[in-house]
């Protein structure tokens, strides 16, 4: 059986994330592991945003009491809260190195064509280079009433 331990979940609020995190918050709950919610904020764009970053209102307290809002649905699940500036696929890997993530469970926007090559694909690139297993969740596929109502994926 797969040993888990911690369970990296990377979220921007959406609807892709919302599913994973349905599913990141069971598996921690089945396999008694630590999760690790994460949030990734763009680097600022000029030296405006930077220093409007910096007041006590700016978007970093904004994220923060976005990502305490997530609470799993088992209170004995440790939750670790983290946020993080820079380019998403990079913060995610190197937190998930950080952590000791043995597996990384994320949401999809699921974009295809020209849309991909434009804007790319966070869950692409750290699928393609994570060290630890990732689980990409579509919204599209919801999370199955057995999961959320306290059944295990695979045994716990």
């Amino acid at each position: 059986m797969l040993a888990i331990r911690t369970i990296l979940h990377p979220t921007d609020f959406s609807e892709a994330s919302e599913a994973a995190f349905l599913l990141a918050s069971s598996l921690a709950r089945d396999y008694a592991a630590r999760l690790v919610l994460l949030s990734v904020y763009p680097p600022p764009v000029n030296g405006a945003e930077a220093v409007d970053r910096g007041r006590p209102d700016g978007i970093e307290d904004d994220v923060v009491a976005m990502l305490h809002a997530l609470k799993p649905g088992d209170p004995s699940v440790k939750v670790k809260y983290r946020v993080e500036e820079g380019h998403p696929a990079e913060a995610i890997l190197r937190v998930a190195d950080g952590e000791g993530a043995d597996l990384i469970v994320m949401g999809t926007h699921g974009r295809s064509g020209v849309r991909r090559a434009l804007m790319g694909s966070v869950a692409e690139a750290v699928s393609r280079k994570a060290k630890a297993t990732v689980v990409i969740v579509r919204p599209a596929v919801g999370i199955p009433p057995e999961v959320t109502a306290g059944g295990a994926i695979g045994g716990g």
